[in-house]
């Protein structure tokens, strides 16, 4: 019996032991300086996005990154808030009229960062519902994000139409892209 109780204490202890659950540690202050963000942009691969499947504009699939300052796509916390525009040609801010209310997510908890990253392209993902997008026009898309830390960043993107028979147009980025706002 005592060899039974033993081999119940050991197995308990080695189950406990192993949890799927990771607590991760705080970064230190030079830590988050090093890898922290210190820009964000629009990833190439956000667009109108037809995700229902029922062959019109659902919204625009946004994906979002954050680079460090090496140059590397790394994660931040804090508050993004996106704006739809129309899209004004030949103008230095090409947002014209604001189309829908604005979206906000937070990546301030572990469940939001599991729910947002996207392990392959290094960037966060966002569905932003709007469905009265046509594959036709030309919109330009923005992101304002408040860090935790007290950081922010900006950054605008231009969704190009595509032809019919390349029904979800891709971003095209414009010159202030990335550019961050002291805060």
């Amino acid at each position: 019996m005592g060899s039974a109780v033993r081999l119940a204490l050991s197995a308990a202890l080695v189950l406990a032991g192993c949890s799927s659950q990771i607590v991760p540690r705080p970064q230190t202050a030079e830590e988050s300086q090093l890898f922290g963000p210190v820009s964000m942009k629009f990833d190439t691969f956000s667009k109108v996005k037809d995700w229902s499947g029922r062959g019109a504009p659902d919204g625009v699939e946004a994906l979002v990154e954050f680079v460090d300052r090496f140059g590397d796509r790394t994660k931040a916390a804090g508050t993004i808030l996106f704006e739809l525009f129309e899209y004004r040609p030949g103008w230095p801010d090409p947002r014209g009229a604001r189309l829908a209310n604005p979206w906000t997510a937070s990546l301030s908890t572990y469940d939001e960062q599991k729910a947002h990253w996207e392990t392959a392209s290094g960037a966060y993902l966002f569905r932003l519902a709007y469905d009265q997008m046509a594959w036709n026009r030309n919109y330009v898309l923005t992101a304002t994000f408040q860090s935790s830390s007290g950081g922010r960043f900006f950054s605008q993107t231009v969704l190009r139409a595509r032809s019919p028979e390349n029904r979800e147009p891709t971003a095209r980025s414009i010159p202030n892209e990335g550019a961050r706002i002291a805060g």
